[in-house]
């Protein structure tokens, strides 16, 4: 799987936007491509290159993380975040694409903007 295809599986979201806050908003082979929500901006996915191959930053709960970490060599703590709540996925390792799909889903869900509470209720 290439970076790219990587960024398209997480376009089939709704509402998910490719940014490059980094590089200038231009996709380059070294640039890190971040996956944002629309509507709160809050990134979802952090795309880049390491040794040629595409790595994916993804928000999971910090259990299931550390016990994908154990089921998979492609799956490790993630490169400049925060190792307890996000992972980093090679997914041309021993990841299957199914579960790199449904991972993709749940950082996604994980980082969606909140319901807003309205205001005005009993005090």
């Amino acid at each position: 799987m290439t970076k790219r295809e990587v960024i398209n599986l997480c376009l089939m979201l709704d509402g998910a936007v490719e940014d490059y806050p980094f590089d200038l908003l231009t996709e380059t082979p070294d640039a890190w491509t971040v996956m944002r929500h629309k509507a709160n901006r809050k990134g979802f996915a952090h795309i880049y290159s390491a040794g040629g191959q595409p790595i994916i930053n993804l928000k999971l709960p910090p259990v299931e993380g550390d016990l994908l970490r154990q089921a998979f060599e492609g799956i490790a703590p993630a490169y400049h975040m925060n190792k307890e709540h996000w992972s980093g996925i090679n997914p041309n390792a021993d990841v299957p694409p199914e579960l790199l799909r449904a991972l993709i889903e749940k950082s996604y869900e994980l980082t969606k903007p909140k319901l807003q509470r309205k205001s005005g209720g009993a005090q």
